[in-house]
């Protein structure tokens, strides 16, 4: 497993972020998670804009986590808008939620996810959970961030 991809988590709830932040480090993450509250500021960091301008302090994510019911601007449009953005539309997107409604999953793999977990009752299952995607994404070959990035 890769320790250092760089993570961005998008999520509304406090507690679920903090969570997932922790169980990131306790699988062996050494990089540190970044953590952005709706798609608005998901954008707004992919786009390196505003608070997130400093690619040293706020690096371009080898990997998303994104849950799907957010306010401003949802997982749904925020896959939208990656899949339409040629600088994103590479970058692996897991989405990571409570509904595991049959119509959301759809929508969301329509819309570009590449994978998409139901959120774990437990700390232990969402650790193997981390696990299984991190290492998945740490052997895969990606494209150059600078390659699709601006």
């Amino acid at each position: 497993m890769d320790p250092k991809l760089t993570v961005l988590i998008v999520e509304d709830n406090e507690n679920d972020a903090l969570l997932l932040d922790r169980a990131c480090s306790r699988v062996g993450r050494t990089n540190p998670v970044h953590i952005v509250r709706d798609g608005a500021e998901a954008i707004e960091y992919l786009k390196g804009q505003g608070p997130y301008a400093n690619r040293d302090t706020c690096p371009f994510p080898d990997v998303l986590f994104i849950d799907l019911k957010m306010p401003r601007v949802n997982g749904f449009e925020l896959l939208d808008w990656m899949r339409q953005d040629f600088r994103c539309s590479m970058v692996p997107s897991v989405v990571f939620t409570s509904s595991a409604e049959d119509v959301d999953v759809e929508r969301a793999y329509r819309l570009g996810a590449n994978a998409y977990f139901v959120k774990p009752a437990s700390l232990h299952d969402l650790e193997e959970m981390l696990r299984t995607v991190f290492d998945f994404w740490s052997f895969c070959v990606k494209p150059s961030p600078h390659g699709y990035c601006a």
